[in-house]
């Protein structure tokens, strides 16, 4: 019996990559991102079904209603993280959701406008889902050290993967028989799940470094401007690097989004069939995720670095969008869309969070959720207009892959730029803590 144990534990460990200490923030961190991805996967095929109801001609004006949102809501969580612990922050943002969810719960029960409670609920869900999985990443970046990261993240990232698949699932049995509405109320309950999540890794964080790193205790609120986010991000040039990072793949998947949503509404006709649709495609997406996360992500950075393991997914896509421009049928746009997406959760959503371990505290929470939050929605807002534009004078699909291919190129140089430049960051890093400090540079 101890023979056995000793053999799972060390295959556990090889495959995992967990030091001793480390398993309960792990776990809990695994935890936290499972209920927040089931929690928006549940949501997410509805937000779908919800733009199709509001109109897939009238996309692009959702897109910028919620980058004006997003503009709106920046300084209110600036404000939040100047003069709130983070203990207390992080936690509030998810009960605002909570809430706000019940609240949609209500507005589906009653019958009010079905038109003007779908477009509300698109741009909400759009806001929602960036800011929640934008703050997590950031307490992930803040919590571990850049070794640990290159070795948790994909462990992590599993964890999102996991519920990415549940929340999908439960969609897909039970939207038909409870409806939509009902639906919310179990995305609530998940949400909560990572509440608590979050004061056990709080805790977890204080015990750690009392005794390793008593120089990352400080839990004091950030302090600063509430659009020092905005400065922080537009006078870096690494920073200015990742925002165009991020503007590039806004570009290219709000084109796929888009040919996605009109073919489904062409196919079906029922809503709840088509909610179920959406979160079948999401299954396969997160089905293919789990496997390249389990197999492939954990090994990627280690193997080839950082820098080429960002630019893989960008080089892939410009392949498909060749694809695309020679056979520009659907099987070929649902491969490529499902390949996209599930390179981007698993190999370089985790690389992407890795550019921001090197950098302050402040940059983490500030600079980071101002880029994965109005730069992010101003691009989609923006991608969505060029995509109008282009089949407005008569772009098909097959033209507008052809002009894909050469911003997916740009897009993989950028992203193996920024990798390289991480690395030497991290380097000169380890360097100054070695004696004891822990310092920004670069």
């Amino acid at each position: 019996m101890m023979i056995r144990r000793f053999a799972i534990h060390n295959y556990v460990k090889n495959m995992v990559n967990i030091n001793p200490g480390e398993y309960g923030a792990v776990i809990w961190s695994f935890v936290y991102f499972f209920s927040l991805l089931s929690s928006y996967y549940i949501l997410r095929p509805i937000r779908d079904e919800m733009g199709v109801i509001a109109g897939v001609d009238k996309l692009q004006w959702l897109f910028t209603a919620t980058f004006i949102v997003m503009l709106l809501a920046v300084p209110l969580f600036g404000y939040v993280t100047s003069h709130l612990q983070r203990k207390s922050f992080l936690p509030y943002i998810y009960y605002f959701f909570i809430v706000n969810i019940l609240l949609f719960y209500l507005l589906f029960e009653s019958g009010f406008s079905q038109i003007l409670t779908a477009r509300i609920f698109f741009v909400w869900l759009s806001v929602f889902n960036l800011f929640v999985v934008s703050v997590f990443w950031s307490f992930m970046t803040d919590l571990f050290n850049n070794e640990q990261a290159r070795r948790l993240f994909a462990v992590i990232a599993t964890g999102g993967t996991i519920g990415a698949i549940t929340g999908p699932l439960l969609t897909t049995f039970l939207v038909q028989s409870v409806g939509n509405a009902s639906m919310l109320l179990i995305s609530a309950g998940l949400l909560g799940l990572s509440i608590i999540s979050i004061y056990r890794l709080i805790a977890w964080q204080r015990t750690r470094h009392e005794v390793n790193e008593p120089h990352r205790l400080d839990d004091k609120p950030l302090g600063g401007a509430i659009l020092d986010g905005i400065r922080l991000a537009l006078t870096s040039p690494y920073l200015l690097g990742i925002c165009l990072l991020m503007l590039l793949f806004t570009l290219l998947s709000t084109f796929l989004y888009f040919q996605q949503a009109q073919i489904v509404k062409d196919a079906f006709s029922d809503s709840e069939t088509r909610t179920s649709v959406f979160a079948a495609i999401d299954l396969s997406v997160n089905l293919l995720t789990l496997l390249l996360q389990t197999f492939v992500t954990s090994r990627l950075v280690k193997g080839v670095g950082l820098g080429i393991t960002l630019a893989l997914i960008p080089l892939l896509l410009a392949f498909g969008f060749v694809l695309l421009g020679f056979y520009p049928a659907l099987p070929v746009l649902i491969a490529v869309q499902v390949m996209r997406r599930a390179g981007n959760y698993a190999i370089m959503r985790p690389a992407r969070e890795m550019l921001y371990v090197v950098l302050s505290r402040e940059e983490k929470y500030k600079a980071k959720n101002f880029i994965d939050t109005v730069v992010y929605r101003g691009g989609d807002a923006v991608s969505s207009w060029v995509y109008a534009g282009l089949k407005s004078v008569g772009f098909t699909l097959s033209g507008i892959a052809w002009i894909a291919v050469p911003i997916s190129l740009f897009w993989a140089w950028i992203a193996y730029r920024l990798g390289r430049r991480q690395t030497i960051m991290a380097n000169g890093l380890h360097a100054t803590s070695a004696g004891g400090r822990y310092e920004r540079i670069g």
